[in-house]
């Protein structure tokens, strides 16, 4: 398990971090049987966001597995991710999706201030420098916007001036297309289709985060441009079957 519930834990009191469902990572291997189970009766008590394996975090599976821990549940202990693996997993996930809600800042500021004395940032930062310089910049939003005071050694990243006015400028649109209807369904009727492209216009975040690229001075538009070309060649390809099943599409 990660981000929601196991979030909630790196609060003062569980209950200031509410979750709408639970994150559960299984073996690629594995995850035909877990969705079988989800979808038997017991398995369907609960909403469950099913994932395989952790791709994002350029970790193999065996060498998360080993530096997990065990939480307790009631009366059963769960597997969640060791506290580099997770902090680095929350700041991949905000990033991605381009900081649309603020608790997930907040979960990063959470999990910044109640880091251990024995946390490892080597391990937290390993991987592709452009994701160690991504993470590093995703506590440093939580260092400026709110205020978190990460414990012990902390990455000096220093924020390019449009990232934080991006992330207010994300808080403040009302709409965002990860809630709203599908472009599948916008087409078919004509007076939503502008708006469903507004809200699927990425903003510099994702855009960055789509295409690869650094967080750095350089003016965003081209990665904007980049993304939503991107986006709307993969919409292309699947809009014959969306708009015959009506399937969800961003």
């Amino acid at each position: 398990m990660a981000k929601g519930w196991a979030a909630a834990q790196l609060y003062p009191e569980p209950g200031l971090r509410p979750y709408g469902d639970i994150d559960l990572w299984v073996r690629a291997s594995e995850h035909g049987a877990a969705q079988t189970a989800l979808h038997c009766p017991v398995g369907q008590r609960c909403r469950v966001d099913l994932h395989a394996e952790f791709p994002q975090l350029d970790r193999s599976w065996d060498e998360l597995y080993e530096r997990s821990r065990l939480a307790r549940v009631g009366a059963v202990d769960v597997r969640v991710l060791g506290l580099e693996d997770h902090l680095r997993l929350l700041c991949l996930h905000m990033l991605k999706h381009g900081a649309w809600r603020p608790i997930w800042l907040c979960d990063i500021g959470a999990a910044a201030e109640s880091l251990p004395s024995d946390f490892d940032w080597e391990v937290c930062l390993r991987g592709p420098a452009r994701r160690a310089e991504w993470v590093s910049c995703a506590i440093g939003l939580a260092r400026e916007l709110l205020g978190a005071r990460p414990r012990g050694e902390r990455p000096g990243t220093r924020l390019p001036r449009w990232l934080p006015a991006a992330v207010l400028r994300q808080w403040s649109d009302e709409e965002h297309y990860m809630v709203s209807p599908s472009m599948a369904f916008a087409l078919r009727r004509r007076d939503r289709i502008l708006k469903a492209l507004r809200l699927r216009w990425p903003n510099a975040i994702q855009a960055t985060v789509g295409l690869g690229g650094p967080f750095n001075g350089v003016p965003r538009l081209p990665f904007q441009l980049g993304e939503c070309v991107l986006r709307t060649i993969a919409f292309a390809r699947r809009a014959p079957e969306l708009m015959r099943t009506g399937s969800p599409s961003v």
